[in-house]
Formats: C-alpha cells, sequence, structure tokens
C-alpha cells in the first residue's frame, strides 16, 4: 500500500496529476481481467497511463512485456505522446492498433508458411471517375478499383462513390461480424448485386496473381484464424505479453475481441477501457453487447465505474446523465460532476432551415477563441451549407475530415453540365452526358448516331433532322431547345430551379433511384445545397466560380487544426473532443432520428438505441455552452423537432405534474420518412397490453402487417416486405401502429 501511495503522491507532484478513488482503483487492479467503464469526461486516458506506469515502477513489469491496443493511429499516437510525458525516463511500451497487432501476426503466419500477399488498401491517387473503361487491368492492385470494375461488369453501370462507400462498409461488417457466406444475405444494403460482387471479390483476391490480395478487414480475419489454428504462432504471441490493454473497447468488433481473447488466454491480465454509452459503430461491425456480456466471457472480471465527469458544466452533464438513460441495453451507470452551473442548455427551433447557416455565424461571431467552438452534425453533407456561409463571412473553419466529394459528385457536375447547354446547344459531348436526365427522351442509340454529325449545328435540330426519332420525341425536344434558349443569362438559383422542374431532372433522379437504390433525400440535399450556394449570385459563371473556390477552401480547411478555427465535425468524429462551446444542428425528425433508425436498419442491432447513443456523444462535447438547433421549415414543407430535442426538453423544463397522462403517447406528432410527412393517427394503439401476437395492425411506415412476435422491448411485425423489428416505446409514442379493421 505504501508503494502505491509513494507513486500516486510522486506523479501528483511531478505532474499535477491526483486520481479520484475509482480511478486508483483502477490504477491498482493490475491481475486479472478488468472492465474499465469510463463516462464522457472522466480522464480516461490519464487512469490509462497511470496504471501503465504503475506497472513498471510499482510493480516492476517490463515495459515490453506490455501490450497496449487501440482503435484508431490518432488515439495510438496520443497514448504514446501522453506515456512519454508522464513517464520521460522510462522504456517505451507497445502501443499499437488491432489492425496493427492483426498484420504482425499474419506477417509471421505467412512468413512460416511460405505465402507471399500484397495490401491492395490504403491511399490512391488515381481519380477513380475519371478513367476510361477497360483501362482498370493498367491501374494498380487496389481494393477500389477492384471493386469499381467487378460492379461495372455485374450491374452494367458505373459505381458512384456513395455506393462504393456503402459496398465497403458492407463487405467490412461481414467481415467483423465473422458472418459466413450463408449469412451474408441478411445484411442490409442498397447496393444492387452487393452480395454477388462481394462472392466475385474473394474469388479476385486468391486467382491469378502469384500471390494473395489482402484488404485491413483480411488481416483481422486471417489472424484471428492463424491464432486459432496455428497453436506454435499462438503460444509465441501469448508468451510475448504478460499484460494486455484495450482502449475504446466500445468500437471493437467480434473479430477483433476474439484476437484479444486468444492472446490473453494464459495469464487473464486483460484490462478493457469502453463506454458502451458511447457504441456508436454497429454500421461497421462493433459489438457493444461484447461489453454487457463481459462477465460471461471472464466469471471473475472485476467491473469499475468511472462516473465522475471533469469536462462538462453541472447543467450539461446532468441533462446528458438523464438523456441516455432512455437507453435499455446499456449498465445503470450515474455520471455526475463536481464542476459548477454554467448556463441552461439552450434549445432554438428557428422558422426555416435556410437560417440556421447565418444565424450560426451571427453567433459565432460573437466568440473571441474561435477554436473552443464546434458545430456538430449527423450528416457530411451538412458541412456545405456551413462551409459557404462562414467563407462569405470571414469566419475560419476547421474540418478533420474534409471531403471535397461534393463538388465532384456527378448531381453536381450535370446541373453544371445543364448550365453549360445554355451558352451553346451545340455540343453533343455536353448533351451526352445528361441525355437520359431530363425530358427531352433521348436513347442511348439515338445519342450514339447524333455524335457522328458535326455541321456545328443545334444538337436539337439535328435530333429532328438527321437522326430516327419518334414522333412524340420531337415537342418535348423543341420544348427542351427553348428552355435552354430561355435559361441563358438567367441566375443560377433560378436556373436551378428550372432544370429540376421544367427540365424534369427531379422526376429523373426519382427513376434512378427506383432503378439503383440510390437514396433521394441524399440527391435532392445536393440540389438544395447548390440552390443555398447560388443564392445572390448573379450568373453561372459566378456559381461556377463560387463552387471551385469552397472546393478549394476545403482543402485548406484540413490544414487548421490547432488554430483559431471554429471545428465542424459529425457526431462520429467529434468522439474523444471537447469544446467550450458546441452547437448541435439539423435536429428534426427524419435526420435523428433518421427513418432507418426508426425500423432498426442494423443487422441484429437496436438502431434508435445506437442514434441515442450517438445524440449523448454531442452533447458531452461541450464544457459550457451546449445549444440545440433544429428548424421548423424546409424546402417548403413542415418539419417536426427530433424526438431526442423533444426528450432533454422535458429534462431541463419538466411538465408540470398535473399535464401529465396516464396513458397514450407522450409526443403527438407528424413524423416525416424521405420527402412524405405522415400525420399523426388519434387512433393508434396507446398501451403495451394492446399489443397481441397474431394481432393484424396497419404502421403508418411500412402499412399492414401481422404482429409474430413481442418482447420486453421491441415486438416483430410481418409486413409484406419482410420482418421488421419495432422499438414498443416508440411505437407508442409516436403513434406509429393501429388495430387493422380492414385490408
Amino acid at each position: 500500500m505504501k508503494a502505491s501511495n509513494d507513486f500516486f503522491e510522486r506523479k501528483k507532484h511531478e505532474l499535477g496529476v491526483s486520481l479520484n478513488e475509482v480511478q486508483r482503483k483502477a490504477v491498482l487492479q493490475t491481475e486479472g481481467p478488468l472492465l474499465l467503464l469510463a463516462s464522457p469526461g472522466s480522464g480516461k486516458t490519464t487512469t490509462i497511463i497511470m496504471r501503465i506506469g504503475y506497472l513498471i515502477e510499482g510493480k516492476g513489469v517490463n515495459p515490453g512485456r506490455i501490450k497496449a491496443v487501440t482503435f484508431s493511429r490518432a488515439s495510438a499516437n496520443d497514448m504514446k505522446e501522453r506515456f512519454k510525458r508522464f513517464f520521460p525516463e522510462l522504456p517505451p511500451v507497445d502501443f499499437s492498433t488491432i489492425h496493427g497487432l492483426a498484420f504482425q501476426v499474419v506477417r509471421d503466419y505467412f512468413r512460416k508458411e511460405g505465402i507471399s500477399y500484397r495490401i491492395i488498401e490504403g491511399d490512391l491517387d488515381v481519380d477513380l471517375g475519371k478513367q476510361d473503361k477497360g483501362s482498370w487491368k493498367e491501374l494498380p492492385l487496389h481494393k477500389k478499383i477492384i471493386l469499381r470494375n467487378l460492379f461495372q461488369s455485374i450491374v452494367g453501370e458505373n459505381i458512384t462513390e456513395d455506393q462504393m462507400d456503402e459496398l465497403t462498409t458492407y463487405i467490412s461488417l461481414i467481415k467483423n461480424k465473422m458472418l459466413p457466406e450463408d449469412k451474408w444475405s441478411t445484411v442490409k444494403v442498397d447496393v444492387p448485386e452487393a452480395e454477388r460482387i462481394l462472392q466475385e471479390y474473394e474469388a479476385f483476391k486468391k486467382s491469378g496473381f502469384h500471390t494473395l490480395l489482402l484488404d485491413y478487414d483480411d488481416m483481422l480475419t486471417i489472424a484471428n484464424q492463424a491464432l486459432e489454428g496455428e497453436h506454435g504462432l499462438l503460444q509465441a504471441y501469448q508468451g510475448r505479453y504478460d499484460y494486455v490493454l484495450t482502449d475504446e473497447s466500445q468500437d471493437t468488433s467480434m473479430v477483433q475481441h476474439a484476437i484479444i481473447e486468444k492472446l490473453v488466454q494464459r495469464h487473464g491480465n486483460l484490462c478493457v477501457v469502453a463506454d458502451d454509452d458511447q457504441s456508436i459503430y454497429s454500421w461497421r461491425g462493433a459489438e457493444p453487447s461484447y461489453l454487457l456480456n463481459f462477465k460471461q466471457i471472464y466469471p471473475n472480471a472485476v467491473v469499475l465505474f468511472m462516473e465522475q465527469n471533469y469536462r462538462s458544466s453541472k447543467d450539461i452533464v446532468n441533462a446528458a446523465n438523464q438523456f441516455i438513460k432512455r437507453n435499455k441495453n446499456r449498465y445503470d451507470k450515474n455520471m455526475f460532476t463536481e464542476n459548477p452551473a454554467e448556463e441552461p442548455i439552450q434549445i432554438r427551433s428557428l422558422p426555416d432551415y435556410i437560417y440556421q447557416a447565418k444565424y450560426l455565424v451571427q453567433k459565432i461571431q460573437e466568440v473571441e477563441d474561435l477554436g473552443e467552438v464546434a458545430v456538430l452534425y449527423r450528416n457530411n453533407s451538412s458541412s456545405i451549407a456551413l462551409m459557404n456561409e462562414f467563407d462569405r463571412a470571414g469566419i475560419p473553419f476547421f474540418m478533420k475530415d474534409a471531403d471535397n466529394r461534393f463538388f465532384s459528385h456527378w448531381v453536381v457536375q450535370d446541373i453544371l453540365n445543364f448550365m453549360r447547354m445554355t451558352f451553346t446547344d451545340k455540343r453533343s459531348d455536353i448533351l451526352e452526358k445528361i441525355h437520359l436526365k431530363f425530358n427531352g427522351y433521348i436513347s442511348k442509340k439515338q445519342m450514339a448516331a447524333l455524335k457522328n454529325i458535326n455541321n456545328n449545328e443545334s444538337v436539337f435540330d439535328n435530333l429532328i433532322n438527321f437522326v430516327g426519332i419518334q414522333d412524340y420525341q420531337v415537342k418535348p425536344l423543341m420544348e427542351s431547345k427553348e428552355t435552354f434558349r430561355q435559361m441563358k443569362g438567367m441566375p443560377p438559383l433560378h436556373a436551378i430551379q428550372v432544370i429540376r422542374e421544367r427540365l424534369g431532372y427531379e422526376k429523373a433522379l426519382e427513376k434512378m433511384c427506383e432503378r439503383l437504390g440510390f437514396r433521394k433525400d441524399n440527391l435532392f440535399g445536393i440540389l438544395n445545397t447548390l440552390e443555398e450556394i447560388a443564392d445572390g449570385l448573379e450568373s453561372m459563371e459566378e456559381f461556377a466560380s463560387r463552387l471551385k473556390s469552397l472546393e478549394a477552401e476545403l482543402k485548406k480547411a484540413k490544414s487548421r487544426k490547432g488554430q483559431n478555427a471554429v471545428t465542424f465535425s459529425t457526431f462520429h468524429s467529434a468522439k474523444g473532443l471537447e469544446f467550450e462551446h458546441v452547437f448541435m444542428i439539423d435536429l428534426v425528425d427524419g435526420i435523428i432520428p433518421s427513418s432507418d433508425d426508426y425500423t432498426g436498419g442494423t443487422v441484429d442491432g437496436d438502431a434508435i438505441e445506437e442514434a441515442t447513443r450517438l445524440f449523448y456523444v454531442g452533447m458531452t462535447r461541450a464544457k459550457k455552452h451546449l445549444e440545440l438547433i433544429g428548424y421548423r421549415e424546409r424546402d417548403g414543407e413542415k418539419i417536426q423537432d427530433s424526438l431526442f430535442v423533444s426528450y432533454v426538453k422535458n429534462i431541463i423544463e419538466p411538465p408540470p405534474a398535473s399535464s401529465k397522462k396516464v396513458s397514450g403517447p407522450t409526443i403527438q406528432k407528424n413524423i416525416k420518412v424521405g420527402n412524405t410527412t405522415i400525420p399523426y393517427n388519434p387512433n393508434a394503439i396507446k398501451d403495451k397490453d394492446e399489443l397481441v401476437e397474431g394481432k393484424a395492425v396497419k404502421h403508418r411506415v411500412f402499412g399492414y402487417g401481422e404482429i409474430v412476435k413481442i418482447s420486453e422491448d421491441t415486438i416483430e411485425v410481418r409486413f409484406q416486405t419482410g420482418v421488421k423489428n419495432l422499438s414498443v416505446d416508440m411505437c407508442l409514442e409516436l403513434g406509429l401502429i393501429e388495430p387493422a379493421m380492414e385490408r
């Protein structure tokens, strides 16, 4: 005991670091399995580093016998730097990512087996969207190039960047969950032929190159299989470390947990640091349920709760603590703080979406230290409108995950090509890029014939005079020609509206969404953002120039880390960060929670609980000032506040006891799914007792169905589109289902 007290006193004197009682217990609990549940702002990293330092200084453990694993490279580097600062005289400890550990195992295994391999993932300088068909074989062997080619050959279309993201996420999810091939079809994915593409991808990697092609997820699955099947390799790695520590374990997948389990089988000295309330990555394979079952895997495990928050004011901590308690699948924690109250959480409901970015500019211009300000949102698409307004106001901003794909998105390029057609309608090369996307009804065959005509005349005249078109095409082609003529010199905002409506671009997008599985809300959101950028500009040339300027500004935004600049970030990317002032935006129904959240859009996961955790992560980034911002209208349609904002409002301003209802939905409101607003139904089922297995019901989103199974938290309903697991609380609170009287 004296040795441990000496250690703590010495570090307090050297570093000014003073640990609370639970943190000290975590440092001293060195033997056997330990689950350390760390609430936001509870000094998690400090406790981890002190624990490692105590193992070395207090217990005489060789630093080389300690393995610390974290999820991201940034976290691993942060821990290395923190350890060096706390214990400058000590030799380094082995800090790495889980992928780094897996790569070591795979490399050793393949060397022993004499297997040649090649990594096909990482940075890729090639612009996939600009490669000619058939040229992929001359490109570097890379995961995205292989998948792009397979998609084109199987689906017959060029893959979009959004589809590529979803496809790679789908593949990663399957591998991280260790799903066998007969279970691949259970994973929800909107990419056409995704399962077949994955089958072809796996076959491609194993044939024809005299070497095995591996992506990052393969390193995890092969490392796990190697440790499972090669006893000598397993013994070697088990004998390498006496103490293993994993950080951010709520982000860890089943295959990653399996690797760690094998590593500690011999000694059982495993410290798992996590917060089940901050598990927000189930879509890429994270398994928060693993933490809830920790004592089943390690029966003699010690579980400690680090619940004291040192980051946030009392107002924020109390509200966030009550908010997260809505979730049922969690450890019962009670986050608290000894920090004083600063200011109440502010809730803003603006009249219209168009005022949101302007309001933020006005508020943030009053703040001196911009580095202590963050604007958080759920979807990356929200950042473009912010960039536009902040750039105009001269407020610098930083984006950790700056992504310029918006500016190269095919919808943006379509709009620019429509505008180019207003300058000249004599270029068939421009028409070719948009001919299927407006109401000219031009076929691919007719387009091919048009390209062979080089008389410097209007493409519309050439189609009518020299290409074999149908009689019904003449009128729309002439109308399109006239529309493009009228658009010449038109302000860009008006031009975009004409393209969307009169030229039929919106209808073309809707058909593409039905055929290729694109998300309509995403595509229409891009059009809405383009209208915001165009607002106030006088010419289409000025609009094109503004897009280039914003793209250049976005590239600069990456370099402003640590400068006096506002941080723009998704809720996901903000985890682990903290700011004096936090503005959470776009807090409306349909964005958070989204329509997918209501219906449980993850494999065997409760999506509404994950959305709740995501909102909680956003709230707990704030130290003193937290503002929740929504709006009541967007694009002429009424919008409802986020259900989560309603919960927070009831926490900070509890309704009078006399107004509380004994039964029935607590919130009666419309809901918005996509672009459709579904009105509240007063005939909705209001009590769980009215839910009966075998009962026919009508759902506000999915239509008619039959209740198959009822559990404590969910009901299973069979609809025409398939069986869906629905949250009981959500169904009752929002009035989502009613008895089905007739079909």
